[in-house]
């Protein structure tokens, strides 16, 4: 008796921070929206990343991701973003991985750059912190980020703090399949010359969609994003938002 009152308890947790997350969400799209609506631009897009995890020996992990964004699908489309992102980590315990990584950025038809070159490249390092729970079956991903950026044509280092909290619930009848939902926060720390990023909100993903488990090692994702930006262009206004596709893939080794 005792087990399953702690079990419910979890569970309760689990659902009240998954509840907080979505309510942090939609708080801030909300008032960015009614901030914007005369500046506000949409775009639907797709996503087709791919993460490659590996264990090695002695408790390290390596790590790479594959990350191809498409932009203006309802006008022919075309890539907008090609990252490539190698990291390495340590297992500390079950639960939580601490990784060092880097990151290019290929930014191609960047359109509003003109009369500059429609492409632009941005180089990175990261540090990150992921944490991992399990409340029975419903499991919960933390992942908290510090990038350092340095993009074409920005005087500077710009800092950016992230934040995703994930939810995964398999579905008793079917549990290779699950119900999926995340929220990611991007802030900028500081402001970077008159055309790098600019100190405060930077943008906001939610992602709802479902899990398909093939085997141990092989797992996707599909469903729905939305992503809310902050466009420097107009300051402290989010005017874009991006409604996408999401299709990513997780290779566990």
């Amino acid at each position: 008796m005792q087990g399953a009152a702690v079990n419910q308890q979890a569970r309760k947790r689990g659902l009240g921070i998954a509840i907080v997350a979505l309510a942090w969400s939609l708080l801030v799209g909300g008032e960015t929206f009614a901030q914007s609506a005369s500046t506000f631009n949409q775009d639907f897009r797709l996503w087709a990343p791919v993460f490659l995890t590996v264990k090695l020996p002695s408790s390290l992990l390596a790590y790479m991701e594959v990350n191809t964004r498409f932009a203006d699908l309802d006008d022919a489309g075309h890539i907008d973003q090609l990252l490539i992102r190698p990291a390495f980590g340590y297992q500390l315990t079950e639960n939580l991985s601490i990784w060092q990584g880097y990151a290019w950025v290929g930014n191609f038809n960047q359109r509003h750059t003109a009369p500059q070159s429609p492409f632009f490249e941005e180089n990175r390092i990261y540090q990150q912190i992921n944490y991992t729970h399990k409340f029975e079956s419903f499991r919960i991903l933390s992942r908290t980020r510090l990038e350092e950026r340095w993009i074409e044509r920005a005087d500077g280092t710009a800092i950016r703090f992230r934040t995703m909290l994930r939810g995964t619930y398999p579905l008793p009848m079917a549990p290779e399949w699950a119900l999926v939902g995340y929220d990611e926060i991007f802030v900028n720390i500081n402001t970077v010359g008159a055309q790098g990023p600019a100190a405060g909100f930077d943008q906001n993903r939610v992602f709802v969609g479902v899990n398909r488990t093939f085997s141990p090692y092989f797992n996707m994702d599909l469903g729905y994003q939305n992503q809310l930006l902050n466009s420097r262009s107009i300051s402290n206004l989010a005017n874009q938002m991006n409604h996408m596709v999401l299709l990513q893939f997780f290779v566990n080794l």
